[in-house]
């Protein structure tokens, strides 16, 4: 499923945050949004999960306006993971994982629980089934969040900071997970290393705006990571994949 933002601008009690965005995610694409803390990444992702309505512009999945479309009907094309997720009762891994089948609702049962059950295979956290989500971990409850919204078959994944509170292992674990799950895939990244690794392109925001973006080798340069990030970058190739991977200091002061 193809993903298109086009031309929206984001407006937050009448403060614009996000402006003239134009964003194109192809259909089983990953694209990675990167940007320094208040760039915009989570305020654009909001109005993907409809929490945001664009004060202009529109979002589109194959053509169809998203904000068009009813709650279910947009939920059967669009899941969405958010930095924060809350939870006010004590449900199971498995009943949080269940929720994901919530608008497929006229499926069979059996359809859905081998649905629940192959996506906390894929997530690893099978052995959470039964465990209460609130006396989950930071790492375990992200994987699980992360099998509900597999478990809810997307055509389009949204994800702000997928690998918050994860280890390295699991970090690598999640994104490749995510990247060969099937869907089109927009990701929030703050870790240029892991965007670079595993994101087909990657858009860069600043300010609000766009100011660059295209395949990870050509995007992460140091001019741009200086103007952008306020440090200077060293690009190396990973031995093993070849994909761009950034060491950091800080720019030298200026007299």
């Amino acid at each position: 499923m193809r993903l298109d933002i086009e031309d929206v601008t984001l407006e937050v009690a009448g403060t614009r945050l996000v402006e003239h965005i134009d964003l194109t995610v192809g259909s089983g694409a990953f694209a990675g949004l990167v940007g320094p803390n208040g760039s915009g990444k989570s305020t654009l992702l909001r109005a993907l999960y409809r929490a945001l309505r664009p004060a202009g512009g529109v979002v589109r999945l194959d053509g169809d306006d998203l904000h068009a479309m009813d709650a279910r009907a947009a939920a059967r094309k669009l899941a969405a993971l958010p930095q924060e997720s809350s939870a006010e009762f004590d449900f199971t891994a498995a009943e949080v994982v269940a929720m994901g089948r919530l608008p497929h609702r006229g499926r069979t049962a059996a359809s859905d629980r081998e649905i629940v059950a192959g996506a906390m295979e894929r997530t690893g956290v099978v052995h959470l089934a039964d465990r209460g989500f609130l006396g989950l971990s930071g790492g375990e409850k992200q994987r699980v969040l992360i099998a509900r919204a597999l478990a809810q078959q997307p055509g389009v994944l949204v994800l702000d900071e997928p690998t918050n509170h994860l280890d390295v292992a699991h970090q690598l674990d999640v994104l490749s997970l995510v990247r060969d799950s099937g869907p089109t895939v927009l990701a929030a990244l703050h870790d240029l290393n892991l965007a670079a690794a595993h994101c087909d392109v990657l858009y860069v925001l600043d300010s609000g705006r766009i100011v660059a973006h295209g395949p990870p080798h050509d995007v992460l340069q140091p001019p741009l990571l200086a103007q952008v990030f306020g440090v200077r970058a060293h690009p190396v190739r990973h031995p093993v994949t070849g994909a761009v991977q950034l060491l950091f200091d800080l720019l030298p002061p200026t007299t």
